[in-house]
C-alpha cells in the first residue's frame, strides 16, 4: 500500500482550520515549530540571509526564507494559495425566531454546493473581536446547527429538481424557541469565558463538524470539507519546510477572499504581496533603486488552486483531451481568456521541474461552452507583474460541503512545489 502519511497530515490540517483564521493559526503553529518567528506589519524589519519569518494579517498569511543573494540578482520563487472555501457567513444580528425555533441567520460566503450542506451536522468558528480591541478565536462544541431538508411529502416537486432560497431555505436552526435557553452570543460568550456583553463584533462561519476521512477501496482518497484550497495551504507549507535554502528568497501567501472575488485588505487584490515584498528589497537591497523591478522580473509565481478532475459519471462536463484523474498528479491550468494566468514560458518552467523532480503534469481546459472558474494567479500577476503559473490538484465535489481528493497526490504536489521553491 502506497504511504499516505502525508494526506493524513492533511486530514490533520484541516480538521484544525475550521475558518480562514484558524487556518492561519494552524499555518502558524506549524512555522513556528519548523522555527520561523512571526513579524508584525507596525514594527521596522531585520533581515538577513537564511532568516526565516512569518507575517500574518487578518485571515492571510505570508511566510518567508530570505535568500543568500540579493532580491535583485536572484529574485523570488513564490507560492500562492488561499484560506478561505464556500460556507456561510453569520450575520451580526444572528438571532431569528420563527415557527417555534430559534435558528442562526447566515448568508451564503462564495459559489457553494449549498444543497450538500443539508442535513448534516454543523458549528461556528472563526473570530470574536473583544472590548478592548483584542480577537480571540472559537469553534463551538458539538453539533449546535443543522439545515433540514423539507419532507418529500410536503413537496414532492423536489423529484423534478430543488430549487433552495437562501433567504428562505438556509437558515440553520439552533433550538428550540422556550424564550429561556442561551442563544449564539452567550454560548460563544460561554466557550470563551467571558461575559455576552464583552463580544462587540465577529467574523463568524459554519463549519461540519464530521473529521476529515480517509476514503476508498483502498482508503488512499481524503474525503473533507475545505479541500479548496486548504489542500494547497498544506502542500505550499510542506513544500516551503522541505525546500532547501538557496540563493533565491522562497514565499508563501495564503490570501484569504478568494472565494469572493479578492476585493480586500488581506486577498489578493489588496497590497498585503506587495507591502511584504517591497519591504523585503528595502532592507535586503538598500541602496539599489532599481532593486525592486530587477526582482520582479527574475521572480516566478506558482498560484496553487485545486482542479477539476474528470468526474465519473458526467465526464461530458469536461473537455475531451482535457480530464484530469485523481491521482495523476499537478494539474496545469489554461485558459485562453486569463482566467488562469498560465501562459507558455511559465507552464513550460513548472513542467520542467515536475520532471526533474519525476512528478506527472495534468492539463485541464474548461470546455469552449462553459465559464471558467478563476484563481488569485491572475490577480497577483496584474498587481505585481510577477510571472504566473497555474496549478492545482485534482479533486471532485468542488466547492460541496464535503469534496474529495486522494492522498496520492499530495506528495506529488509537494515534491512539484518544492522542486520550484528551490530552482
Amino acid at each position: 500500500m502506497p504511504d499516505l502519511s502525508l494526506g493524513d497530515d492533511l486530514r490533520a490540517f484541516v480538521d484544525a482550520s475550521p475558518s480562514p483564521f484558524h487556518a492561519v493559526a494552524e499555518l502558524s503553529r506549524r512555522l513556528r515549530a519548523a522555527g520561523f518567528t512571526e513579524l508584525a506589519e507596525a514594527d521596522a524589519w531585520s533581515l538577513a540571509p537564511g532568516a526565516e519569518h512569518f507575517v500574518v494579517r487578518h485571515g492571510s498569511l505570508i511566510a518567508f526564507r530570505v535568500g543568500t543573494a540579493p532580491l535583485a540578482e536572484a529574485g523570488l520563487r513564490l507560492v500562492g494559495a488561499h484560506t478561505d472555501s464556500p460556507t456561510f457567513k453569520v450575520r451580526p444580528h444572528s438571532d431569528v425566531r420563527q415557527a417555534g425555533y430559534r435558528l442562526v441567520g447566515v448568508e451564503p460566503y462564495g459559489g457553494g454546493l449549498w444543497h450538500t450542506w443539508l442535513d448534516r451536522e454543523l458549528t461556528v468558528a472563526g473570530r470574536v473581536a473583544l472590548r478592548g480591541g483584542t480577537t480571540a478565536l472559537v469553534q463551538l462544541p458539538g453539533a449546535p446547527l443543522r439545515l433540514p431538508s423539507l419532507a418529500i411529502h410536503l413537496d414532492r416537486s423536489v423529484r423534478e429538481g430543488l430549487t433552495l432560497d437562501p433567504q428562505r431555505d438556509l437558515v440553520p436552526v439552533w433550538s428550540r424557541d422556550l424564550g429561556s435557553e442561551p442563544g449564539l452570543a452567550a454560548a460563544l460568550a460561554a466557550e470563551l469565558g467571558v461575559a455576552a456583553d464583552d463580544v462587540v463584533g465577529h467574523d463568524l462561519v459554519l463549519a461540519d463538524t464530521q473529521p476529515a476521512a480517509r476514503a476508498g477501496a483502498d482508503g488512499s482518497w481524503v474525503a473533507a470539507p475545505r479541500l479548496d484550497d486548504q489542500a494547497c495551504c498544506h502542500s505550499g507549507l510542506t513544500a516551503l519546510l522541505a525546500a532547501d535554502a538557496g540563493p533565491r528568497t522562497q514565499l508563501l501567501v495564503c490570501n484569504d477572499h478568494e472565494e469572493v472575488g479578492s476585493g480586500s485588505m488581506s486577498g489578493a487584490r489588496g497590497s498585503f504581496l506587495e507591502d511584504v515584498v517591497r519591504r523585503l528589497v528595502a532592507v535586503l537591497d538598500a541602496g539599489d533603486p532599481q532593486a525592486l523591478p530587477r526582482a520582479i522580473a527574475q521572480s516566478r509565481l506558482v498560484s496553487a488552486d485545486m482542479a477539476h478532475a474528470v468526474h465519473p459519471t458526467r465526464s461530458d462536463r469536461h473537455e475531451p483531451a482535457h480530464r484530469p484523474q485523481l491521482g495523476g498528479g499537478p494539474v496545469l491550468k489554461v485558459n485562453a481568456n486569463q482566467a488562469y494566468a498560465t501562459d507558455a514560458a511559465s507552464s513550460g518552467w513548472f513542467a520542467e521541474r515536475c520532471a526533474a523532480a519525476g512528478v506527472p503534469v495534468q492539463w485541464f481546459v474548461t470546455r469552449a461552452d462553459l465559464p471558467s472558474g478563476s484563481t488569485i494567479g491572475p490577480l497577483t500577476a496584474t498587481r505585481l507583474g510577477i510571472p504566473t503559473v497555474d496549478v492545482g490538484a485534482p479533486m471532485l465535489a468542488m466547492h460541496s460541503c464535503r469534496e474529495l481528493a486522494s492522498a496520492l497526490d499530495v506528495p506529488l504536489m509537494v515534491g512539484a512545489l518544492t522542486a520550484c521553491f528551490t530552482d
